[in-house]
């Protein structure tokens, strides 16, 4: 298996419920450019690891 079989993609369904925020809000953020992901056709999707640094970075903006 290689490495990049290991990169987990979430869908907005799948993010909500991670973040555990309303997907009418992911949405926004993703549509404002605020929220790290890819729209594919008419769809977005979201790679975990590019969520966690985007939480951390957040996290640590506030702290300032």
């Amino acid at each position: 298996m290689s490495e990049s079989n290991n990169i987990e993609i979430m869908t907005i369904e799948e993010l909500s419920g991670y973040l555990k925020i309303p997907k009418s809000t992911l949405y926004k953020l993703a549509q404002e450019g605020k929220l790290p992901g890819q729209k594919i056709g008419k769809q977005w999707r979201f790679g975990k690891r590019s969520i966690d640094r985007w939480i951390n970075d957040d996290q640590s903006g506030e702290a300032r």
